[in-house]
């Protein structure tokens, strides 16, 4: 399993209850709310790229797991996770 697919299993249930979609691509995932791209996350080798807000924010994957980056990103969205509760 790569990296992006196992952030998206992770952040998929809690995005959809706020009707957020998921649109996977090469390389990428989108996240889509009322057909507007809200977030961007791009796999780019070694680190991962956030785009959001116009801005965009690096992760290095080796001390970045999924299931971090999930928290950051969950939190992006409104929702109080801890980093012990993904």
């Amino acid at each position: 399993m790569t990296y992006l697919e196992e952030l998206k299993e992770i952040i998929q249930p809690k995005l959809s209850e706020k009707d957020i979609k998921i649109l996977p691509k090469t390389g990428s995932i989108r996240l889509v709310k009322d057909m507007q791209v809200v977030m961007t996350i791009n796999d780019k080798g070694d680190y991962v790229e956030l785009e959001v807000g116009g801005k965009v924010y690096k992760y290095d994957k080796w001390y970045t797991k999924p299931k971090h980056l999930a928290v950051v990103i969950l939190r992006q969205f409104g929702f109080e996770i801890e980093p012990t509760s993904v």
